[in-house]
């Protein structure tokens, strides 16, 4: 196990991932850990990072919950798995109609992502089919970014899905390989990565994240960094537990805001290129900081998630806008 007795200079080490040094892990697991009082120093270093890949832009993405409930995987952290008590509404597959006018709502809340996000271990041919029909007229219709995100892929509906024009494939790591057999046993880390390296080969661009507060360790939430780097994702979302009553993790609360942003700061400069969303749970664990977020990552969630709300996009628009940032309509 690492210890964290390495002192950092955050602006020097920003320096020096600008010039091409790659952090280790030993640097990445200091700056988790470093004092409050670092926090300030950190972002300020997280920032020039950011700065120079993409400026003062902030990328918005708008998801759609297309199929709730049901699902049969044992996920401790979703109030949709089969074993959590929780009043989600559950239904099938939306139809055509409305996936297209989620892209209108989309389009409304300036998001030039478009996230369509289903339920479930993985599609069914007629599911897939479905949506391919819906993101076929997206694409001829609308200038928005395509994202979905539907569960475990085959090479085959990895295929169609890129063949469909769909520009991003989401599926998270969750938390690190040590840690995932205590949130969930229907399935394994491993097979996450599976479906990541398809997403790769199929030649949709890779969106691959963390949720932190379940129960991991510092090391833990580096290696996850660390595994996201050496998948080459493009996008990194990092979501932060929101511990939902009835699910296996309900009252797990031991998340601050300034750890949370040490950890987005973390991401950023382990990889420094990559888009960091700001994603799940920002406003309950980030709070009154969510703000300072964005001088690391550069890139959220507007509008609700899957089953718990977001605050308003207005609300959203005006912290960009009072950070002197700018909405950027070029979504990858």
């Amino acid at each position: 196990m690492m210890t964290t007795t390495t002192q950092l200079n955050y602006r020097e080490l920003a320096k020096q991932v600008l010039q091409g040094h790659e952090l280790t892990k030993e640097e990445a697991l200091a700056l988790l850990e470093a004092p409050d009082e670092d926090l300030l120093d950190i972002l300020h270093s997280a920032y020039e990072i950011r700065k120079h890949y993409y400026g003062n832009k902030v990328k918005l993405n708008m998801i759609i919950n297309a199929k709730s409930g049901l699902c049969p995987e044992d996920c401790g952290y979703c109030s949709q798995s089969i074993v959590a008590d929780t009043p989600v509404e559950k239904y099938a597959m939306l139809n055509k109609d409305s996936i297209l006018a989620g892209a209108q709502e989309a389009i409304n809340r300036k998001a030039g992502t478009y996230c369509i996000v289903a339920s479930g271990r993985r599609p069914s041919e007629n599911e897939l089919d479905g949506v391919i029909e819906a993101i076929k007229e997206i694409r001829e219709t609308t200038s928005l970014k395509i994202c979905a995100c539907l569960g475990f892929l085959s090479e085959t509906h990895a295929g169609k899905l890129a063949e469909a024009g769909v520009h991003r494939y989401n599926h998270n790591l969750n938390t690190d390989k040590s840690n995932y057999d205590n949130i969930c046993s229907t399935h394994t880390y491993d097979d996450r990565v599976d479906t990541v390296q398809k997403v790769k080969d199929s030649g949709m661009s890779p969106c691959s994240g963390v949720i932190m507060g379940m129960g991991e360790s510092s090391q833990e939430l580096v290696n996850v960094a660390f595994s996201v780097k050496a998948l080459d994702v493009d996008s990194i979302p990092v979501n932060f537990l929101n511990s939902i009553d009835g699910t296996p993790l309900q009252g797990t609360q031991h998340l601050n805001p300034r750890h949370c942003l040490k950890a987005v700061a973390m991401f950023r400069f382990v990889n420094p290129t990559k888009e960091i969303r700001l994603s799940g749970g920002r406003e309950i664990n980030l709070r009154s900081l969510q703000a300072m977020g964005l001088y690391a990552a550069n890139s959220i969630f507007v509008g609700d998630y899957l089953t718990t709300q977001g605050q308003e996009p207005t609300s959203d628009w005006g912290m960009i806008q009072d950070l002197g940032f700018e909405i950027e309509e070029c979504a990858l």
